[in-house]
């Protein structure tokens, strides 16, 4: 009876032997995938390892947060051999202190290349200021430009805590000091404070669109009160130069700037994180091929966590309410 066993014995590690095989030839050819996936990101026609002659296009969507890996790109971009800059901007705007790097980084970029703007859906309130940064904004007659204007928002469960008999009490410096808490009712003295910085803020938002969009003081009272306009609204106020697209964009580049024609259009992203490069999505990709579902979407909530942002302080941002 020992041969037999033998012989199943044998056996047994022969198939045991073809699927490690087997696996460790899947394993190799995902990886390889994987590294070819990142190097034609890095290296391919597109990619922001590829030093060719052509035109930028810098994606600004979103909330607004002046996030160092943008600011970082941006910078980069000064010193590329893009010949110009296609900003793309589809935002509702953002945090007002992330608008302001954003457009100061967009106005050290023009001093050294060509930018025009090209809105999408959307370049509102802290949007809008990305696109006064470049040398010319050109919107669909559709999109929605505009909301000039700068809010605090908090909550105040004063009400709710005397509900349920609930106090928060505590022991400041000052009547000011963190003041509005949301723990008692805003005295008039906390909302003249917060009143002063938004009325700063705005001032700064409204010195800056006079400037840099050439209105007399009739035109800036026409579209300060925190509106949105179509494109095709813009153009009559002064606040989008032409209408069109990025066939428009180029083609104004190339007549107003002297940029050579047929550039390509690469895309620029920011580099160094994880989100960036991909490699949650490469990864969550791989672990889906060999039906590791679990793992693959938890890869897939990384991906989204991974650009999750939280706003504080002074917005300027749309909202469909009504808010700016």
């Amino acid at each position: 009876m020992a041969a037999p066993l033998f012989a199943d014995y044998l056996v047994e590690r022969r198939l045991l032997r073809r699927r490690l095989s087997f696996w460790r030839i899947a394993a190799f050819v995902a990886a390889a995938a994987g590294v070819v996936i990142l190097g034609l990101r890095l290296f391919g026609a597109d990619g922001p390892l590829n030093f060719s002659p052509h035109i930028a296009r810098l994606t600004i969507s979103g909330v607004i947060t002046g996030d160092r890996d943008t600011l970082k790109l941006i910078s980069k971009l000064e010193d590329s051999r893009a010949a110009a800059v296609l900003v793309s901007i589809n935002s509702p705007g953002g945090t007002t202190t992330g608008a302001e790097l954003l457009y100061e980084a967009l106005r050290r970029l023009s001093a050294k290349k060509p930018t025009v703007a090209v809105v999408g859906t959307l370049a509102a309130s802290g949007g809008y200021i990305a696109a006064l940064g470049v040398d010319q904004i050109v919107a669909q007659g559709n999109s929605l430009v505009g909301s000039i204007g700068v809010l605090v928002e908090y909550p105040n469960f004063a009400k709710l805590l005397d509900t349920i008999g609930v106090k928060v009490e505590d022991v400041k410096s000052s009547p000011l000091k963190a003041s509005p808490n949301g723990f008692e009712p805003t005295t008039p003295e906390a909302r003249a404070a917060l009143a002063s910085i938004v009325d700063d803020s705005f001032a700064w938002f409204k010195d800056l669109v006079k400037q840099r969009r050439a209105l007399t003081d009739p035109q800036l009272a026409a579209v300060d009160d925190g509106r949105v306009f179509t494109g095709r609204q813009g153009i009559g106020l002064h606040l989008v130069d032409q209408l069109g697209g990025e066939r428009e964009a180029i083609a104004w580049l190339e007549q107003e700037k002297s940029v050579p024609k047929g550039l390509k259009v690469r895309d620029w992203e920011p580099s160094g994180t994880a989100q960036r490069l991909g490699l949650f999505s490469i990864a969550a990709q791989g672990a889906a091929f060999f039906h590791l579902d679990g793992l693959s979407r938890l890869l897939a909530q990384g991906e989204e966590a991974a650009g999750a942002h939280v706003l504080d302080g002074l917005v300027s941002i749309w909202q469909a309410d009504g808010s700016n």
